[in-house]
């Protein structure tokens, strides 16, 4: 096994079936745009405007698999990698030709297109990149730098073009030129600068790992300005993206907790909430509860704030409609009447539960019921001298075990007095047809 694992896991075979002058071919003859390169570049646009367009994630993955934007890229990490500043310079002007084409055709077809929908969630999607993206493009660049310089290339470079996403992002940037929302551009735009270092760095050091004969042998100390650049961008580039990775966390457990909050407290009395709103920001986020029903009470709203006190939320940050008049304006009807059923449903669940305790209760009383009528029928029938009889179930607890037990007693009256050995004969008789031997009979 470990022989195994070292087999699979060990990067000096790699070097046996590394093709250089092959990848360096593949890579050089896919940087220009010119003829079917640009074709198929622009065609990679319009899939990739209409898919955000309309929402539609594979019609995004297939602009991804067909589009072209990965050759200057890859050229880049390889004009680095092996000192071709002819190289990196033609990578260069074709990625900006690239970039320029890309966003001035995506503007002009959002400007153009009459569909915008209400929900743009795959062009949200693209406009708060986080370290996530930047370790996506990093793994997913080194990814497609192996799989191009390897003799027996396989199906790689596609699932790469699907990971890095390079054209959504630009194209996005075209729908913030066309609303005029810096949102969208910044956002994007950043996405698309994060995902190009990183695939051009990933190729860089898959380069040198790989031995590629370099064009130029620097100096040392010319290594040492370069590496620091290197680290430079690096720096510039990771930092933002892993404060917007903490703040996307903070906001996605802030909604989790917020919606454990509202499903613990559906029903508060006679109220319920039918919706919930959360409105983050660093600041201040708060939660909006839409509330039906009766107005909540003191004990209600202060139950609520020690529960949301538990997740992490101030007093300040619930916000409490008690106005069943007061709704969204991004909430359907239909939502409203979903939550008033689901109030009724579980007003009547529980009514049900309580009256199957309630019969439970019941049939314990009637089994513990004494047929007192039969009983005094007969005892007056054998002793015609008593003249009533009272039957009680209750507890006797004894002062030395504290043991509960048990107990009936029975109150008989007579005309006449009755002896000891009638009393005994009569709580006998009743020991057995009560079926109890904790009776007792007082005269």
């Amino acid at each position: 096994m470990k022989n195994f694992l070292r087999r699979m896991i060990a990067l000096v075979d790699v070097w046996d079936h590394v093709d250089y002058h092959t990848a360096d071919n593949s890579i050089r003859n896919n940087i220009e745009f010119r003829g079917p390169n640009a074709i198929i570049l622009a065609c990679a646009i319009v899939i990739a405007s209409v898919g955000l367009n309309v929402n539609s994630i594979p019609v995004i993955i297939g602009a991804m698999l067909i589009s072209p934007v990965m050759g200057p890229i890859l050229g880049m990490g390889l004009g680095l990698g092996t000192e071709d500043n002819h190289l990196l310079v033609d990578s260069l002007k074709n990625f900006a030709v690239m970039v320029v084409i890309s966003i001035i055709a995506s503007t002009l077809f959002f400007l153009l297109s009459p569909l915008t929908l209400e929900n743009q969630s795959e062009l949200l999607a693209r406009t708060k990149p986080t370290i996530y993206d930047v370790l996506i493009a990093l793994f997913g660049g080194f990814a497609g730098i192996l799989e191009t310089s390897r003799k027996k290339q396989g199906t790689v470079i596609a699932g790469v073009a699907i990971a890095t996403a390079l054209m959504p992002p630009l194209c996005t940037v075209g729908y913030g030129i066309s609303r005029l929302s810096l949102v969208y551009i910044g956002g994007a735009l950043y996405l698309f600068i994060i995902n190009t270092i990183f695939i051009a760095m990933a190729t860089f050091f898959a380069v040198k790992l790989f031995r590629f004969p370099t064009v130029v042998l620097a100096d040392e100390k010319h290594q040492r300005i370069k590496k620091g650049w290197y680290f430079v961008i690096i720096i510039i580039i990771v930092v933002p993206s892993i404060i917007t990775a903490v703040s996307v966390v903070k906001e996605n457990n802030f909604k989790i907790n917020a919606a454990t909050l509202v499903r613990n407290n559906k029903n508060m009395g006679k109220s319920f909430v039918y919706d919930h709103k959360t409105v983050y920001n660093r600041k201040s986020p708060v939660i909006e509860l839409y509330v039906a029903g009766e107005s909540l009470s003191d004990e209600a709203k202060e139950a609520l704030y020690r529960e949301a006190n538990a997740f992490g939320f101030t007093r300040a940050q619930i916000i409490i409609h008690e106005d069943a008049t007061v709704v969204r304006n991004d909430i359907d009807e239909t939502e409203i009447v979903k939550g008033i059923y689901e109030h009724a449903d579980k007003q009547i669940k529980m009514l049900n539960d309580s009256i199957a305790k309630l019969n439970v209760r019941l049939n314990m009383f009637a089994k513990k019921e004494l047929p007192s009528f039969a009983i005094a029928r007969e005892l007056f029938a054998q002793h015609p001298e008593i003249t009533s009889l009272s039957l009680t179930r209750g507890s006797a607890v004894d002062a030395e075990t504290a043991e509960e037990t048990e107990h009936i007693v029975a109150l008989i009256t007579s005309d006449d007095k009755i002896s000891e050995e009638l009393r005994n004969q009569i709580e006998r008789w009743l020991k057995v047809r009560i079926g109890n031997e904790n009776v007792t009979v007082v005269y």
